[in-house]
């Protein structure tokens, strides 16, 4: 039997994506360390709805390193829980389990998590 840190070193991610555990959970980070966050707003599986001034606060995480067969802009690709949104920009964006992923502009280091408190962001966390 492997451990769950062995199961998840060894599962597929977005190369934009990293597992970081804080105690017994684990957070997604992009791979600058920076806490990704999930939006109660976006209720419709795998779209976004935060843009303008919201996606200046709470950037998305670009899908910026799909191989080169894979077509960026296909709502078709995805991976177990891992899924590409397009955006009305053109580009995509991951979601994990549906849900679009975003960093916070006032997390300054890795590791902070500052996005938390703010009314309907959460953490992104895995889950098994």
């Amino acid at each position: 039997m492997i451990s769950f840190k062995q199961f998840l070193k060894e599962s597929w991610l977005p190369s934009e994506v990293l597992q970081n555990f804080k105690g017994k959970k684990c957070i997604l980070t992009d791979t600058s360390g920076m806490t990704l966050y999930i939006f109660d707003s976006d209720k419709e599986p795998t779209v976004s709805t935060c843009y303008g001034d919201c996606a200046i606060k709470w950037p998305p995480l670009r899908a910026i390193n799909l191989s080169n067969d894979i077509d960026d802009s296909s709502v078709e690709y995805s991976h177990d829980d891992w899924t590409l949104v397009p955006r009305s920009d053109g580009s995509t964006q991951w979601a994990y389990k549906g849900k679009p992923l975003y960093t916070w502009y006032k997390d300054k280091k890795p590791g902070d998590v500052t996005g938390e408190k703010i009314k309907g962001w959460h953490i992104a966390y895995w889950k098994e």
